[in-house]
């Protein structure tokens, strides 16, 4: 997989955050720990090797549908649920590569409740220090501050779909209305002490996310496509691709 990576064009020293599959990988001997070590190895010391952490579990339960939990239950909820500990608190169907990347050694965490993204290396304290509570994929997230580095993208056996950054795009797309904003609520430590925060966030759609980056491939030329284990891995970076992307969705809100 290294050499596969290096192959792919993913420099040593790089900055990437990385979207990843592990059963799109094929059988790997050592599984997502392998993976992580393998990513480690192939940015080197100098790197920083990034992973979206959300953990979406810890949101307002009346927006739940998939299931929906009955009334009744909102307030336990809202009373009851641990608070986000950047130590502690697990993913939510982020992938076993995620999972294990979070719980390395030396790796940090960003603060957000939901759309938290841990961090190894150089860089990683200036990318994960102050994201804010509000807009938390916008201008005061890790996205923002890997955009400010000229950090790559690397997506391992998924597509655009799975592609964080494009967040950070749909916040800089001009539209001609103001774009709809959702409060949500998570449970948080203020003070050491559990309270439930509510916030606001961009209402996104990422049913636009794989057209948006199969055009970002064809017109700018600028993704590269290779194997990786027994799957398929795109990599770019990510300053042309949030750039692309926000005029994409301009234009898109105003046709």
């Amino acid at each position: 997989m290294v050499a596969q990576l290096a192959t792919l064009g993913l420099p040593a020293g790089a900055t990437v955050i990385v979207h990843s599959s592990l059963s799109r990988l094929g059988w790997v001997a050592g599984g997502a720990q392998a993976v992580v070590t393998a990513l480690l190895e192939a940015v080197g010391p100098a790197g920083t090797l990034v992973m979206p952490t959300h953990s979406r579990h810890l949101t307002e339960p009346s927006d739940w549908g998939n299931p929906a939990v009955p009334q009744s239950w909102w307030e336990v909820i809202r009373s009851e649920t641990p608070a986000f500990d950047p130590r502690t608190t697990p993913t939510y169907f982020m992938g076993a590569v995620v999972e294990c990347f979070r719980s390395f050694p030396g790796v940090l965490r960003s603060a957000h409740p939901t759309v938290s993204f841990a961090a190894h290396g150089p860089d990683a304290r200036r990318i994960t220090d102050g994201h804010t509570l509000d807009d938390g994929l916008g201008e005061g997230s890790p996205l923002a501050r890997l955009y400010e580095a000229d950090a790559w993208v690397l997506l391992l056996g998924v597509g655009h779909d799975n592609n964080t950054s494009l967040h950070l795009a749909e916040y800089r797309a001009r539209t001609p209305h103001p774009p709809r904003r959702l409060r949500q609520g998570s449970p948080v430590l203020v003070g050491g002490e559990r309270r439930w925060v509510e916030y606001v966030e961009l209402a996104d759609d990422t049913s636009l996310f794989e057209p948006l980056g199969k055009d970002f491939a064809a017109i700018t030329g600028l993704e590269r496509v290779g194997p990786v284990g027994s799957g398929t891995a795109r990599l770019m970076r990510q300053r042309a691709l949030v750039d692309f992307g926000a005029t994409w969705l301009s234009r898109r809100h105003h046709t």
